[in-house]
């Protein structure tokens, strides 16, 4: 009988599939789909609408109403630009480190939990554990809502909620809400000759940008504050502007895109309503001579935060599993916990190997240190649901 795959083997499959957001990750789920079925585990796929991507459910043990899912998404972000010292889609090791795309962030966790689940399907376990991997989280949390929505009607719902995102193997209890957001500014083409008869939309957006770093510099002096961020107070950006078609045209329109990133207890939609007060305050004097001028303000995603308090099960699962007494934090990167927590109600903390600073950037890695902590994690919660939480 051929040994069973360790998370080193299953990881160095994972990053050989170049699964970007908005890519298919069928061969992916086919290969994870492929250990569950020769491990005698069940699964289920909820697939995008185009058929070409699969979140995948898993459940071990009893099909009960409780246990803990282990959540993590399989698309990773391009490698387009980056100077990569080795084949990104191939794994690579080199002084305790483990190389390619998605080691971090965050197929070094998937990795370890379907190690995990293949040690747990050979336990006799009291309580169940479920596995939620998700499409495109990448660009905005999109694939797995159609999951927490599959979840949200299944006699089988889990109690706890661990989303593997690199953090070091610390518990981390929140992170902050996003709302991404699209700025159309429409004014009114002419001959650059006669640029002062026509209405620049890169003007109106220039002017929109001024209204949004003012409202940027307000939030940081009096907005609301969490400490326990890196940055802790709510913050807007502005992330990409485009519009013109040549020198000589004044342009007719102009596209900004930009975020809020909101700390708890400020609303998203009242900045946004501040903002749309702003680009009326800017059109309103232009209206009488252009009559088309506007800028429109329309929502593009966006997914809630998450705030776990500490006194939280999923927390004092984490400290029992992981035997950590360094203290609980908040990151500064989005996940899909805080839906899990909003729609289904889900006590939801993160921890899981690696760090950020390690993703999105080229010879992206994941140290074997990290990922032997994971995997002692993840084995104490398995022995721990064959007692029965």
């Amino acid at each position: 009988m051929a040994a069973e795959p360790t998370t080193l083997d299953i990881l160095a499959r994972l990053i050989g599939f170049a699964t970007l957001s908005r890519q298919p990750n069928r061969d992916l789920i086919g290969y994870v789909t492929g250990l569950l079925d020769r491990a005698g585990v069940g699964w289920d796929l909820v697939e995008s609408p185009d058929g070409t991507r699969a979140n995948l459910l898993a459940t071990i043990g009893p099909a009960t109403g409780s246990g803990v899912v282990l959540s993590g998404h399989t698309d990773v972000v391009p490698v387009e630009g980056q100077a990569w010292s080795t084949d990104p889609f191939r794994l690579h090791e080199q002084d305790g480190r483990y190389y390619g795309r998605g080691t971090a962030d965050m197929k070094g966790f998937v990795a370890a939990a379907l190690a995990a689940a293949l040690y747990a399907a050979r336990r006799d376990l009291k309580t169940p554990l479920h596995l939620a991997f998700s499409y495109d989280e990448e660009i905005g949390c999109v694939g797995v809502r159609s999951l927490i929505e599959r979840l949200a009607t299944s006699p089988i719902r889990p109690a706890l909620c661990i989303v593997g995102e690199p953090t070091g193997m610390r518990i981390a209890t929140g992170h902050k809400g996003k709302v991404a957001l699209r700025a159309c500014c429409t004014g009114r083409a002419g001959h650059s000759a006669l640029a002062p008869t026509a209405l620049n939309a890169l003007h109106l957006g220039a002017d929109f940008l001024g209204r949004l770093r003012a409202r940027q510099r307000d939030l940081a002096e009096t907005g609301r504050r969490d400490d326990q961020y890196e940055i802790p107070y709510t913050t807007l950006h502005a992330g990409r502007m485009s519009g013109g078609q040549a020198l000589n045209i004044v342009p007719e329109c102009c596209e900004i895109e930009f975020e809020i990133r909101n700390v708890a207890g400020d609303d998203p939609q009242a900045i946004i309503a501040d903002l749309k007060g702003d680009a009326e305050a800017i059109v309103a004097p232009l209206r009488p001579a252009f009559p088309e001028v506007a800028i429109a303000i329309d929502e593009i995603n966006a997914y809630p935060g998450l705030e776990t308090p500490m006194d939280s099960p999923v927390v004092a699962l984490l400290r029992l599993i992981t035997q950590s007494r360094e203290p609980a934090f908040k990151v500064a990167f989005g996940t899909e916990g805080g839906l899990f927590q909003d729609r289904l109600g889900l006590a939801t903390a993160v921890c899981g190997p690696g760090f950020m600073t390690q993703g999105h950037k080229p010879d992206e890695y994941v140290s074997a240190d990290q990922l032997g902590r994971c995997d002692a994690m993840l084995a104490a919660l398995v022995d721990r649901l064959a007692v029965g939480l």
